[in-house]
């Protein structure tokens, strides 16, 4: 992860010891994160909103335990903010993932963040997935991960052959 201004009031330490915690207290499976700040460990900074933990729900239903997570971490002191959990102040997203996003959850990169073990999506499952969604914001992130990512071309290509996805053309 970025070492920069724009990191420094990202409290990402503490949010990957809490995702950690639901998975030692069962009420996730695994988890990665995705979405922007993932896209940066590969790329150079740039501005984002949010932090987005993608987790293997332990519970199958239809609400995939979010009502027990949030429970969990307010009883840890976070607050809630729409969708939002708020760790000091800086909003996180806990998303069940399912099809691409569980593989990448599942093929994420295990890293260590300030001493805390993480994973965060690989840089071919963040080009796959913003594929998928094909926003402009997307478009832009694949053309900044394809110019400065290191990107193993045979595994994305594999990623979009087995997800039905193409690569939007400039």
């Amino acid at each position: 992860m970025p070492d920069d201004d724009s990191s420094a009031n990202i409290p990402l330490a503490d949010v990957f010891r809490a995702a950690n915690e639901l998975v030692a207290a069962k009420l996730i499976e695994d988890w990665a994160l995705g979405g922007a700040l993932a896209a940066i460990h590969y790329v150079e900074p740039f501005t984002t909103y949010d932090a987005d933990i993608f987790f293997i729900p332990a519970d199958k239903g239809l609400s995939a335990g979010i009502p027990a997570i949030y429970a969990h971490l307010q009883s840890r002191g976070w607050q809630v903010q729409r969708e939002h959990l708020l760790l000091r102040g800086y909003p996180v997203q806990f998303l069940a993932a399912h099809d691409l996003t569980e593989e990448a959850v599942r093929e994420a990169a295990r890293i260590e963040f300030e001493g805390v073990p993480a994973k965060v999506f690989r840089a071919e499952h963040i080009v796959a997935i913003a594929a998928s969604v094909g926003r402009p914001k997307d478009k832009a992130r694949i053309e900044q991960l394809l110019q400065q990512a290191d990107l193993d071309n045979a595994r994305l290509e594999t990623i979009l052959q087995r997800h039905k996805l193409k690569l939007p053309t400039p």
